[in-house]
């Protein structure tokens, strides 16, 4: 016999290799009239279920966790977890959510081929291609606006070199550093030195935007590695903590890489880009649409994947786990 203190329902997916974990039971109720307002309440007062369902023993550094909330204004609500920080939009993530609905048949075939999702970021439309048999084969998400917020941002980082990189919002901050220009090949056999590099260029420019207007209170951009064999087809890895990379081409950011492609002219219009993870597993990204956000002009950038469900399981807290909260090793 053991004494639980808590149980949570959860299903885990990856797509393109990163992993989502959605929540389905255990999640006190939360406060609050809309999924941003309702995940700033979990932040405030259940902070310690982050870390205890997504760090180890029971999940890892590169865990990201989905948890569904009511929503007034869409089909359904879920925002983003992760091991260290809060993300107001995921593109790999909604991708794993509308897998896992379908997985649980809270989505069909018959109930159609598109449903909108309210994010802490907005609210997003998710498109499905369904296969002959009835399984959800690809998910294709209406990202929130993207648009260009610095153009060029130069830094000297110890042992890396110059590095001049653009920020731009993809539904988070990134900043978009050619990989090629400093020596460094994307490749599974480099992912701990490319951590190491992207971790200390992150570093340098979060002091250099400190103060800046443009990023404000939003977590400091992380940074994506790209390595192009064409205007329209890249490679790329995403740098997230010292410790922590994206397995995926990064949903959001590859919205971002997109966004300035367009700006810059280097990538027509009517051009899909294709951008891979380190694994060669691609998402595919399309124009769907240009509007202003301030006096900017967005790219609203359509990003189509797949996600595949790896377990369900019914993670326990026993109640003298010395561990219930959660760890992490860097």
């Amino acid at each position: 016999m053991v004494s639980l203190a808590a149980a949570f329902s959860t299903i885990d997916s990856h797509t393109a290799g990163h992993p989502t974990r959605v929540i389905l039971s255990g999640v006190p109720a939360l406060k609050g009239n809309s999924v941003r307002a309702r995940r700033d309440d979990f932040r405030a007062r259940f902070d310690h279920l982050r870390s205890a369902l997504l760090h180890e023993p029971r999940g890892h550094a590169a865990m990201v966790g989905a948890v569904q909330v009511p929503s007034e204004v869409a089909d359904f609500g879920v925002f983003f977890i992760s091991s260290y920080v809060y993300l107001d939009m995921c593109g790999h993530g909604t991708i794993g959510f509308a897998k896992t609905l379908a997985f649980t048949g809270a989505i069909t075939s018959e109930s159609g081929d598109t449903f909108t999702l309210e994010t802490p970021a907005g609210v997003v439309t998710v498109g499905l291609s369904w296969a002959d048999d009835g399984t959800l084969s690809s998910v294709r998400l209406r990202n929130v606006p993207s648009y260009v917020g610095i153009d060029s941002v130069k830094v000297d980082v110890e042992d890396v070199g110059p590095v001049d990189a653009p920020i731009v919002y993809g539904g988070m901050w990134y900043a978009l550093v050619d990989a090629d220009a400093l020596g460094l090949e994307l490749a599974p056999a480099n992912a701990s030195s490319l951590m190491r590099a992207g971790w200390a260029i992150k570093s340098a420019l979060s002091k250099a935007l400190i103060g800046s207007e443009v990023i404000g209170d939003a977590a400091m951009p992380s940074v994506l590695f790209y390595s192009a064999s064409a205007p329209d087809d890249a490679t790329h890895f995403l740098v997230l903590a010292s410790n922590k990379f994206d397995r995926s081409p990064c949903g959001t950011g590859s919205a971002a890489r997109m966004c300035w492609l367009l700006e810059t002219g280097q990538l027509a219009p009517e051009k899909a880009y294709t951008a891979r993870n380190i694994l060669g597993i691609p998402f595919t990204l399309r124009l769907a649409g240009t509007q202003p956000v301030g006096e900017r002009s967005a790219s609203i950038v359509e990003i189509e994947g797949s996600a595949f469900i790896t377990s369900t399981q019914t993670i326990l807290f026993e109640s003298d786990d010395p561990l219930s909260r959660g760890f992490l090793c860097n």
